[in-house]
Formats: structure tokens, C-alpha cells, sequence
């Protein structure tokens, strides 16, 4: 397996949640890490956490200059590019007679055109270095929640794609891989407007029963599983499901 040490990892959505505990998860084990964002207080929040092993850029994955520059600034960074945590996503839930098309293509593009465009502009960089890169899916995926058809959607989109592109990419060394995540306390709802943090940490702890173990996860327990596929050179195409059990159906209450 590769090691970490002095690795360029550019993670996406990195200010925050899943992202930032990926962020503080590889600065630890000595990579080099850049985190991209909408919100320059939360990235810089995590930089001055992380010192010099982590930069920041603050940008958008659906507008190309941003995109460029986040690749950017990770090469200069690490003097490379290992590996793309494509991890930026939103949140859009609604009953179908209220579907708006405006906000369904942008959950799309957030979720999905974002990060294919992202990958188109590492590619060479990764074809370099042999990299990969990750998306992260949603235990979505395996079950049915009312109301979140948009958001499911985008996530069912990325792990489709994952294997498309892994089939793809392999003839330039670069991996693919994608990680599917259980419940895991994280910003996405609030910064929806959907609910309050309050709220939603409410409601997150009272989904531990419908997990096998018992809890929900937490954003170290999924850096872990993107670790695995940053590292491992002969996989490829992989969903690697996360979730303490809750793609499972039972219920412990």
C-alpha cells in the first residue's frame, strides 16, 4: 500500500463534517493536505488547526475557474497531486408534486457535474502521480427515505459513476473509488436550511437504532475508509459501504 506520508490530497468540501475530518485525518498521518470550500472562516478555522500541512482555497466546484484553481493550488502545494476527495455536495428534499427543475439541476451540478469536472481537470495530474480519486456516496442508496429523491439520486449518480470511471481511467493508472457512508453528524442539513444544529443533532442521535452497532459514525470513522482507497493500488471501482449497519433494514429498538 502507498504511504501517506508527503501526499497531495486535495479534499473538496473540506471546511466542515466528512471533509474536514478527512482533512485532519491525513494532515496527522503526515500528508499534504488542500482544503477547497464556500466559506473562508470555516477552511481557515481548519488550517490553523493543521499548520503548514494544510492550504486552503475558497471556491465553488461548480464554477471552472475555481475548480482550476483548486488543483492548482494543490500541485503547488505537494509538488503533485495524489489523490481527489471529491467530497463537496448539498442537499435539496421535497415531495414530487413540489420538484422545482431549477434546484434539481443544481443539486446536480453540485453533487455530480462538479465532481466529474473536478476529475477532468486533476486527470493529468493524476496520470501522473497514478493517483485516484473518491467520491462519497449515501447509504441512501440501499434505503428509502421519503422526500429525499433529489439528493438520493445525486448519490446513486456518483456510485454508478464510479465504476465507470475506474473502468475508464485504469488504462492511466488513476484508481476510482467511493465511499458510502451511514449517519454521520455533519452541516449539510443545516446549511440547506433544512433544520437548526440542534435539530439535527436531535435527530441524527435518534437514528442509532436503525444501525446494527447501535450509533451513528463519525467523520474520523469515515476518513478511514478514504484512507483504504488513497492507499490501495489494486483497488479500483470499489463502493466501500461505511455505515455501522444501517444499509442493513434492522432496527435495534
Amino acid at each position: 500500500m502507498r504511504e501517506i506520508e508527503n501526499m497531495s490530497v486535495l479534499i473538496t468540501g473540506g471546511g466542515s463534517g466528512i471533509g474536514e475530518g478527512a482533512a485532519r485525518h491525513f494532515a496527522s498521518k503526515g500528508a499534504l493536505v488542500t482544503i477547497s470550500g464556500r466559506r473562508r472562516e470555516a477552511l481557515e478555522a481548519v488550517a490553523d488547526d493543521l499548520g503548514d500541512r494544510c492550504r486552503i482555497v475558497v471556491g465553488d466546484v461548480t464554477d471552472g475557474a475555481d475548480r482550476a484553481a483548486m488543483v492548482a493550488t494543490a500541485v503547488e502545494h505537494g509538488g503533485r497531486l495524489d489523490a481527489l476527495l471529491s467530497n463537496a455536495g448539498n442537499i435539496y428534499r421535497c415531495e414530487v408534486p413540489d420538484f422545482d427543475q431549477e434546484l434539481l439541476l443544481d443539486v446536480f451540478n453540485t453533487n455530480v457535474v462538479g465532481g466529474m469536472m473536478l476529475t477532468k481537470e486533476a486527470h493529468p495530474h493524476l496520470k501522473a502521480s497514478r493517483g485516484c480519486v473518491v467520491f462519497v456516496g449515501s447509504v441512501h442508496t440501499q434505503r428509502a427515505f421519503p422526500d429525499a429523491s433529489p439528493y438520493a439520486a445525486t448519490k446513486g449518480a456518483l456510485e454508478a459513476l464510479t465504476g465507470v470511471l475506474a473502468a475508464e481511467l485504469g488504462r492511466d493508472q488513476i484508481r476510482v473509488g467511493c465511499v458510502r457512508p451511514g449517519a454521520v453528524l455533519t452541516e449539510i442539513n443545516v446549511r440547506a436550511g433544512l433544520t437548526t444544529a440542534e435539530e439535527q443533532q436531535a435527530r441524527l442521535g435518534a437514528m442509532g437504532s436503525l444501525h446494527a452497532l447501535g450509533r451513528i459514525g463519525t467523520p474520523q470513522e469515515i476518513a478511514e475508509a478514504f484512507e483504504y482507497l488513497v492507499r490501495a493500488e489494486w483497488t479500483t471501482g470499489n463502493v466501500l459501504t461505511v455505515d455501522g449497519g444501517l444499509g442493513l433494514g434492522i432496527t435495534n429498538a
